[in-house]
């Protein structure tokens, strides 16, 4: 009788015996035997073995039916929806949303978009019932598997809602001369829209056009590229204005030396307009909204430290710092980059929560697990520039099917997508043709990704889905809802303030890059004063005394190239800030020049102190005075030197390798090794011996040292400091000579930022970088 139970049991539940059942055939069995002990001990194991036995019978058959259906879906010949499939629509049910057979039931309310005049740019759309998830996803909105922490208080009321704005764009095609091997459309009539709290998400495989489109709806496309089509912003083609959007880029600088809430504290105030107490309350909104609390007090960290956050916690900082301007439309390329599965999946759970307040989220990916796939409202798959579909993520699997091509039970919808679109592919199809493995051919990778694609974009393109999209477009544009206004800049004065503590900030903290630094120009000074102390003043000493203040300004000159890593990580950091029009070129070179003048003042005077007395120069407190402003002069205009080179080439090996070969080449020029007026007129005495600035800097110092000074020659002559001197160095015997070398070491430290000016404002660095990048790229690939 309980055995007979147990297989009615297991009649009704194909898969397992549930725990109420269980209790139930226990009850029935002690009633039978009278509540004997030894009878009900030996009921319930003959139980667990059946139980035992029930499951492994199920996990077999799940795991044929899944090596079936992946050997079957994948292969061209079979193009016809089975039940062996995950993700397949029920029969009779052509407008209802996508049912998984294979799981268990749940609630399928017909998922209703309600299309409503209002809102913040008068159009909007009100997403009336949920999606069905699957079901890991609907653990997480239930509570039983853990979400992102946030603070007390932080959520509810305590975060303020962001007032999104609709777009949608109509036949939009970009074409780059060069981009693509074959044509140079890299996106091609593409249609689709996004709406206020929803996340839309483009996907496709590599060099699909994801990002390009992502920039043409921002409108950040480069110079090179044309855009056709029309981009529509609540109803209307007005351009963006500052502070409407956001855009966060693949790979964005951060400071790893400042805290995360310092960071966007420093942000805001470049960023906004306003008092300091009102950025505070936006820097904590924007912490609780990508979940940073946790880490609101811990360092960025990079370069100079050992620990620092994670990638993903980085990417959500750098997400966070676009949210301060309170953006109603956040455009993000690639937000799982570089990011594994846990934090891929805190990642978009944080990013669904920020669009559950109501802010526009549009972002590429290229592919992600179901769990994350659950989690987007809308897709926008590309290959090669061609949309072959745009609408809900359900409706994609569905369009799949139509097209011949399911998605297999237990696989993730993306990789399917990916596995049918991607030509990458066609290299592992025919690298694997004749191989075998245990179960046969590889007939789970022998898809035609061409007939795939021809077949999904022509399955598409005469779908109710596309038209759909159009209609849906077409309402959209029908008028023009309320404009989005910018919502002000923080003033010129105020970034360049900003920048400059920051800047102040950053140095005190670097100390590998700039403490150390200090450290080795104390080394390097102890070395040349020990190896020239006790020269004395005699007339002998003279060639001696120039040959030491040339090593020391060299040398030290040519010390400062380790600090090129610094000067290109704040380039990079500036490319970040000023593409989003937080920062421009002029508040940059402000901002680092005034930042860098006590940190260069502090290695100026420390060294020329420690050099000065050691070597025994003239016991003068002006011609002491007149030496650490010379030398600080100096680091000034190699600093600025630095720093055009480094913007020149992006670089640290090439702007290592120029720095050098012009310090040695300079070093030659400056008069030390041969008179200038001995040097030979073409090349080294025009331009190298005028454009040196060792030569003004050597000769200003001379002059500081020897004009004036007189040296006795036997009892009853004397010469001039100016005629010793000379056979060792030219100088000139004005006395105001001196004066006029610093002039010219600041107009060379303020030229070369002019032209570092030039080149940021002006963009002509970039053609060169540009060029070294692609370089660098075809080295990596041919290796």
């Amino acid at each position: 009788c309980i055995f007979h139970i147990c297989k009615t049991q297991r009649v009704e539940s194909s898969h397992s015996l549930a725990l109420s059942s269980q209790e139930e055939i226990l009850r029935v069995s002690l009633s039978l035997s009278g509540g004997s002990t030894s009878f009900r001990s030996r009921c319930q194991g003959k139980f667990e073995t059946f139980l035992e036995g029930s499951k492994m019978e199920e996990i077999q058959s799940q795991s044929d039916l899944y090596r079936s259906s992946s050997s079957c879906a994948s292969s061209p010949t079979s193009r016809v929806p089975s039940s062996h499939f995950f993700y397949v629509r029920k029969p009779g049910s052509l407008r209802q949303p996508i049912s998984f057979e294979d799981s268990p039931e749940w609630d399928d309310p017909d998922a209703r978009m309600e299309y409503e005049a209002g809102g913040v740019g008068g159009d909007s759309i009100n997403d009336a019932a949920a999606t069905p998830i699957s079901p890991s996803l609907s653990k997480i909105n239930s509570g039983s598997m853990a979400s992102p922490h946030v603070p007390e208080g932080a959520g509810g009321s305590a975060v303020r809602k962001i007032a999104g704005a609709s777009i949608a764009w109509r036949d939009l095609t970009v074409t780059m001369t060069g981009k693509r091997k074959y044509s140079d459309k890299v996106v091609k009539s593409s249609n689709g829209y996004a709406f206020p709290g929803t996340m839309t998400v483009i996907m496709g495989p590599a060099k699909s056009g994801k990002s390009t489109l992502l920039r043409a709806l921002a409108g950040r496309l480069p110079p090179s590229a044309k855009m056709y089509g029309e981009v529509f912003v609540n109803g209307s083609k007005s351009h963006m204005p500052y502070g409407s959007y956001g855009y966060v880029e693949r790979e964005t600088e951060l400071i790893g030396s400042l805290t995360v809430r310092e960071f966007l504290y420093y942000s805001a105030l470049l960023q906004l307009p306003g008092f300091l107490f009102q950025k505070r309350g936006v820097v904590e909104d924007a912490i609780q909204a990508m979940s940073l609390s946790d880490y609101a007090n811990k360092l960025i960290g990079g370069h100079c430290y050992m620990k620092g956050l994670r990638s993903g916690e980085r990417r959500r900082v750098s997400i966070a710092r676009e949210l301060v301007m309170r953006p109603h439309i956040l455009f993000i390329d690639e937000p799982l980059y570089h990011l594994d599965s846990v934090s891929a999946l805190l990642m978009m759970v944080t990013l669904k929560k920020l669009a559950s307040m109501g802010c526009t989220l549009v972002f590429t990916i290229y592919q992600s697990s179901t769990e994350v796939f659950g989690l987007f409202d809308r897709i926008c798959l590309l290959s090669n520039g061609n949309t072959l579909f745009f609408g809900e993520t359900l409706a994609c699997l569905q369009h799949f099917s139509n097209a011949g091509f399911p998605c297999p039970i237990m696989q993730s919808p993306s990789d399917h997508f990916l596995r049918a679109i991607n030509t990458d592919f066609d290299r592992i199809i025919a690298m694997c043709k004749n191989w075998q493995d245990d179960n046969g051919d590889f007939s789970a990778v022998n898809m035609d990704t061409a007939v795939a694609i021809r077949t999904l974009e022509a399955t598409y393109k005469s779908s109710e889905d596309a038209a759909s999209v159009e209609t849906m477009i077409f309402k959209l544009t029908e008028r023009e809802g309320t404009q989005l206004k910018s919502k002000g800049k923080a003033g010129a004065a105020t970034r360049v303030a900003v920048l400059t503590w920051r800047s102040l900030l950053v140095m005190s903290r670097e100390w590998k890059y700039y403490w150390l630094r200090l450290i080795l120009y104390m080394i390097l000074t102890l070395c040349i004063g020990t190896l020239y102390s006790g020269l004395g003043h005699s007339l002998s000493s003279v060639a001696t005394r120039v040959s030491a203040v040339f090593v020391f300004v060299s040398f030290a000159s040519l010390l400062g190239i380790a600090g090129i890593p610094s000067l290109l990580k704040e380039i990079k950091i500036y490319g970040s800030e000023a593409s989003n029009q937080h920062s421009g070129a002029f508040v940059f070179l402000l901002g680092q020049f005034l930042g860098s003048i006590p940190f260069l003042f502090l290695m100026s005077i420390s060294s020329s102190l420690v050099f000065y007395f050691m070597v025994g120069l003239r016991d003068d407190f002006s011609l002491l005075m007149y030496f650490v402003l010379n030398f600080f002069m100096c680091l000034l205009v190699n600093e600025g030197l630095m720093l055009f080179i480094a913007c020149l080439w992006r670089d640290v090996y090439w702007t290592t390798l120029t720095l050098i070969s012009l310090h040695v080449i300079m070093m030659l020029s400056a008069g030390h090794f041969r008179i200038r007026n001995a040097l030979p007129k073409p090349v080294w005495t025009y331009p190298l011996a005028y454009i040196s600035f060792h030569t003004y800097s050597i000769e200003g110092l001379l002059e500081n040292e020897y004009l004036g000074e007189v040296f006795a020659v036997g009892e009853v002559r004397s010469i001039s400091g100016y005629e010793a001197i000379r056979g060792d160095y030219q100088i000139s015997p004005d006395t105001s000579s001196k004066w006029r070398n610093m002039l010219v070491l600041l107009a060379m430290a303020f030229g070369y930022r002019l032209i570092v000016y030039v080149l940021l404002r002006f963009g002509l660095n970039k053609n060169v970088s540009a060029r070294l990048l692609l370089c660098h790229r075809k080295n990596n690939s041919s290796r």
